[in-house]
């Protein structure tokens, strides 16, 4: 059995960064594996701008993006495998890979990292009447399609679902040519951020009709019409109030699931709103020595963030491979209510955090002119106004060791919307 400290899974955005932090806080045995053909993840086939306003002070593409971590790595001579399949992970650290080369073999890891990133959410496609011909594609599959295969999966688009990938496709296709006849979305907002709104959708003149649907595909071989109509409060479609588009392509863009079924069955408590796992301060989970970062944690908006994530991951299960759990530190829990729909972490230890700690969180709906309100158990200690809040863009609260420091009994910390002032 082969042995290393620490073993990351997925060599995306997350995986690259956690690695990279890590060999920085001392652990020279790493190994990154990657099911993919080259290291890089969901960002090679992202070739448009607006990666690393945050991390690198410039506006890059996502392959720059990615190369500028990949050079990292190879700098610091880090081992990857590619074209390898985590197949297992066990709670005692054993994970079961396979490839070409080596066959089936097994890594004994002090720690590990999960960082597989998500993967589209099919739910949409799935309440669709109609037949199932060919021109029906999930928003990342037509990316992928587009800018890495050079393939173009169609002339006349509809796309349901307003998530960031159907909104940057509206603008790719259209750019390449395709006419984009509307997209439509379920929800009364939009999934995506309202900087990808106003640069794909209204630059472009493509109509996003918000609290719509699909309720029907014409075409047996190839799709050729899509009728959309609006929905009422329980999300249902409204009699009368069906639009058809004549199309030969559907793009479904209904959200992204982070990637977790090798969580699930390493035994990693799973959040059931984020569907990845419960963390700590440390984004340990609650296994031991298993550390989760990046979308396969929750889905973010933007890869700085996630880079920022793993950069605390690579070097929080360093610390973990060097000197073992920390003794039983008193553990509070972060209470998300009144709009907050989760918080990422879950559970804080104070005695253990950095001196400051960056809470992320996403709410369930639009408000404005809205409060953020932090509570010490029943103490207001935090509330910054927001002007505007939507699902589709994080939001965070920082926390302070030496505020929490001031509240030694302290049981469980609040985070919620309220009213502004």
């Amino acid at each position: 059995m082969k042995q290393y400290d620490l073993v990351i899974v997925g060599g995306g955005p997350a995986g690259l960064a956690a690695a990279v932090s890590a060999k920085d806080s001392g652990i020279d045995s790493i190994l990154i594996i990657e099911r993919d053909r080259e290291l890089g993840g969901i960002l090679n086939q992202c070739i448009h701008n607006g990666f690393g306003l945050h991390t690198f002070k410039e506006e890059l593409t996502g392959p720059e993006y990615a190369s500028r971590f990949i050079d990292q790595v190879m700098e610091r001579g880090i081992a990857y495998k590619l074209n390898t399949m985590v197949m297992d992970i066990s709670p005692e650290k054993k994970v079961t890979a396979m490839n070409r080369e080596d066959g089936m073999f097994e890594i004994d890891a002090k720690a590990v990292i999960l960082a597989m990133g998500c993967r589209e959410r099919s739910r949409g496609a799935l309440n669709i009447p109609g037949y199932r011909p060919a021109g029906i594609y999930s928003a990342g599959t037509a990316q992928r399609l587009v800018n890495m295969e050079g393939y173009m999966p169609g002339r006349e688009v509809v796309i349901l679902g307003s998530g960031d990938i159907g909104l940057i496709m509206a603008r790719r296709m259209t750019l390449e040519g395709a006419k984009v006849k509307v997209v439509a979305e379920l929800m009364p907002y939009s999934g995506g951020l309202k900087r990808n709104i106003v640069q794909c959708l209204d630059d472009f003149g493509i109509p996003l009709k918000l609290s719509h649907t699909v309720v029907d595909i014409e075409g047996k071989e190839r799709v050729e019409a899509v009728t959309i109509a609006e929905v009422g409060a329980d999300r249902r479609p409204i009699p009368g109030t069906e639009e058809r588009y004549t199309c030969d392509t559907l793009l479904l863009s209904c959200g992204l699931i982070p990637e977790n079924e090798l969580s699930k069955s390493a035994g990693v408590s799973i959040n059931p709103i984020t569907s990845g796992p419960v963390v700590n301060d440390s984004l340990e989970t609650s296994i031991p020595g298993i550390f989760a970062c990046g979308n396969v944690l929750h889905v973010h908006d933007l890869v700085d963030y996630v880079s920022q994530e793993a950069s605390s991951a690579g070097k929080n299960a360093a610390a973990y491979i060097k000197n073992g759990a920390p003794a039983d530190a008193k553990t509070v829990e972060i209470h998300p209510v009144d709009g907050v729909r989760y918080t990422v972490p879950k559970y804080i230890r104070p005695s253990e955090m950095d001196d400051n700690l960056t809470v992320r969180f996403r709410v369930g709906d639009v408000y404005k002119n809205c409060c953020i309100a932090t509570y010490f158990d029943d103490a207001l200690i935090s509330r910054r106004k927001r002007p505007v809040m939507a699902p589709g863009e994080m939001e965070q609260v920082i926390l302070s060791k030496a505020k929490l420091s001031e509240y030694p009994d302290l049981s469980k910390i609040t985070i919620r919307i309220e009213e502004g002032e």
